[in-house]
């Protein structure tokens, strides 16, 4: 029965291990197709731990004194350390928490950098900003905008924000970050438990595999740059619970992280090279971010739309703006948009109130082995 005792030890262990590295940035974890391997062992945990408890206890029972004391003392206690490690040290939720306390900023009250990136929404005649330096540690903020429950999501391992609505079959639902695949943040919901991925808004496993969440315009801009185009907007302030663990230098969204998951190359399309991904009428293609801030503008086609894709005069605030059918030229200058004799802001607003508005394009800035392994068909503008 010692072989029970000891192979009951070895089980819990490596179920433990397994069920945390298939969903954590681990060497070699994240390169492997294993996410339902993953998730099966989440939803049969309980029937692993009792088994393999039952092994060990099995064992210290019916060996008795013919263990090795200390031997087996520090077996356990081992073990029950890797489980305390793994469950409660080193868990997605337990590293990256919520804010405790969500608050904003108007204009006058912002004391913060105005080169500082937020991540933006608007809804119902309302504007919130989300800054990248907070939201990266968080990974999900939840609010309400125009009286609507929002999901503010961004993955610092793939450099990129997404907005969702939380509703599921009408109903709010809560959502907790689980862990991560290919590189991606994962989150999973209350009700089925089912896994989310960040990057596109899926559910990848469990009952509701192939649902999506309904996404949310957003756009990713200077503080600056959104006070501008929304006066009355408001910016997230810094949760007070929090702010150890916060980026206050701003090296992540500068490009300046050190950490190899998280750091950026300075050349064009590497796999930790910068790029802007859009996506139109279910195409997707990719645009060099060094050719855009080098440019200023790159107008192009997807499919049977043109666009044109600006960045700001900060260097650091893009847009993707839909055209309209036979658009003259365009000059941009002055963070201004002209179509002929037509005047547009960077959001797309015209100038002239009896001219609509152009058509944002969905488009986030992401690293380019992101951006390629979740939209594989995508194209890549050259």
């Amino acid at each position: 029965m010692k072989k029970v005792f000891y192979f009951g030890l070895l089980g819990l262990g490596l179920f433990e291990f397994l069920k945390v590295y298939l969903i954590m940035p681990f060497p070699g974890s994240q390169v492997w197709n294993t996410i339902d391997f993953a998730y099966f062992l989440h939803e049969w945990r309980i029937f692993f731990r009792i088994v393999f408890g039952l092994m060990v206890l099995i064992g210290l029972l019916t060996t008795g004194k013919s263990l090795p004391r200390w031997t087996s003392i520090g077996l356990v206690a081992a073990t029950l350390g890797l489980i305390y490690l793994f469950n409660f040290r080193v868990a997605a939720d337990v590293m990256f928490e919520e804010p405790k306390e969500l608050s904003f900023l108007n204009r006058d009250s912002f004391d913060e950098n105005d080169s500082t990136l937020v991540v933006a929404i608007e809804n119902g005649g309302e504007a919130k900003a989300y800054p990248i330096r907070y939201i990266v540690y968080h990974h999900q903020v939840r609010d309400t905008l125009g009286g609507e429950p929002v999901m503010v999501t961004y993955c610092s391992v793939c450099r990129t924000g997404r907005v969702f609505s939380p509703l599921l079959n009408g109903r709010a639902e809560n959502f907790r970050l689980v862990g991560m695949d290919h590189f991606n943040a994962m989150f999973e919901d209350t009700e089925t438990g089912s896994w989310w991925q960040q990057a596109t808004g899926e559910a990848i496993t469990g009952d509701l595999k192939g649902q999506k969440l309904d996404e949310m315009e957003s756009i990713q801009l200077t503080a600056g740059a959104f006070f501008k185009a929304y006066p009355d907007g408001k910016i997230m302030a810094a949760d007070p619970n929090s702010l150890s663990k916060y980026d206050s230098l701003g090296k992540f969204e500068k490009g300046k992280s050190e950490s190899e998951l998280t750091g950026t190359d300075p050349f064009s399309w590497n796999e930790k090279s910068w790029v802007v991904g859009l996506e139109l009428n279910e195409q997707s293609k990719a645009y060099d971010w060094n050719q855009l801030k080098k440019e200023k503008s790159i107008r192009d086609r997807v499919g049977e739309k043109e666009l044109i894709l600006l960045m700001s005069k900060d260097s650091q605030s893009f847009v993707a703006l839909q055209l309209p059918e036979k658009a003259g030229s365009h000059r941009w200058t002055g963070d201004s948009l002209y179509l002929d004799s037509a005047a547009y802001l960077f959001t797309g607003k015209s100038l002239d109130p009896s001219l609509p508005d152009l058509i944002r394009v969905k488009a986030y800035q992401e690293f380019w082995h992101s951006w390629r392994t979740f939209r594989p068909e995508t194209e890549k503008h050259n």
